[in-house]
C-alpha cells in the first residue's frame, strides 16, 4: 500500500491519548485533528438545537448500516464546529441556509483551514436537503465514494 501524505500536525500513527496505533482501516487520522475543547458545551448546544435540514440529514444518515461509515454531527475542529463529520474519511458536510449568505469570507477562511488538515467540505443548502432529499442522499453517498477512492480505500 503506498505511503498517505499528510500534513505534519496530522503524521503520527497512534492514538495519543491510548497509546494506540491507528485503525489501518480508516482511511484519515480523525484523532489529531486539533480541537478547541472550549467549544465543547456550544457543539452540545449546536447537536440539541439543530435546524429542520441538519435533523432531516442526521436522520437520513446517522445510522452507520446506510453509509457504511459512522457520521458525527456538531463536531469540534480546530476553532471551529462543523455540521457533520465522517472521521474515517476526513469528510464534512456543511448545510448552508441563508445564514451563510452573510459569512462567505468566514466561510472560505474556515474552507482553507480544513483544507490544510487534508479535509474535505462539501456543502449543501438546506432547501436542497427539505426539498430533495433523494438527490441529497445519492449525491452524499457519491461523495463518499469518491472520497474513498482518493484516499486509496482499496489498495491494489
Amino acid at each position: 500500500m503506498p505511503k498517505k501524505n499528510y500534513p505534519s500536525c496530522l503524521a503520527k500513527a497512534s492514538h495519543p491519548s491510548r497509546g494506540e496505533f491507528w485503525n489501518p482501516k480508516s482511511l484519515y487520522p480523525y484523532w489529531e485533528i486539533p480541537k478547541n475543547k472550549l467549544l465543547v458545551s456550544r457543539a452540545k448546544e449546536l447537536r440539541k438545537a439543530g435546524n429542520l435540514a441538519e435533523v432531516l440529514f442526521w436522520k437520513t444518515f446517522k445510522d452507520k448500516k446506510k453509509l457504511g461509515l459512522d457520521i458525527d454531527r456538531q463536531v469540534i475542529i480546530g476553532n471551529y464546529i462543523v455540521d457533520f463529520f465522517i472521521p474515517e474519511l476526513g469528510l464534512v458536510f456543511e448545510i448552508d441556509g441563508r445564514s451563510h449568505d452573510d459569512k462567505l469570507e468566514y466561510d472560505a477562511e474556515r474552507d482553507a483551514f480544513m483544507k490544510d488538515l487534508n479535509l474535505q467540505v462539501i456543502r449543501i443548502l438546506d432547501i436542497d436537503v427539505k426539498n430533495n432529499l433523494g438527490s441529497v442522499y445519492s449525491f452524499v453517498l457519491e461523495t463518499i465514494d469518491k472520497r474513498k477512492k482518493a484516499l486509496e480505500l482499496f489498495p491494489s
